[in-house]
């Protein structure tokens, strides 16, 4: 006769209790480390950079910054226009 103590059942339900603890662990620890980073950031007053974007940085390409602006706002700028055309149901 089998104890009640190693019935399948509750094995597995242990086994399932203890995943999802260790899954939620390591989520929590991730949290705190993605909140550490951005209170560094506030603290710098500046958003981490990638390895990507520190390439591309250069003291030549610093001074175009406007440029580098007005590009990104003409983007949003398209990027609502579609986004309005979605929204009134007209095809692009």
């Amino acid at each position: 006769m089998m104890t009640p103590l190693l019935d399948p059942a509750i094995v597995m339900a242990v086994t399932c209790l203890v995943g999802i603890t260790v899954v939620a662990a390591a989520l929590l620890r991730g949290w705190h480390g993605w909140l550490d980073l951005k209170r560094q950031e506030l603290e710098r007053g500046a958003p981490a950079t990638t390895a990507a974007t520190t390439a591309a940085r250069t003291p030549d390409a610093e001074g175009s910054g406007i440029g580098t602006a007005r590009i990104e706002l003409a983007d949003l700028k398209e990027r609502i226009r579609k986004l309005e055309a979605i929204a009134s149901g007209v095809e692009l």
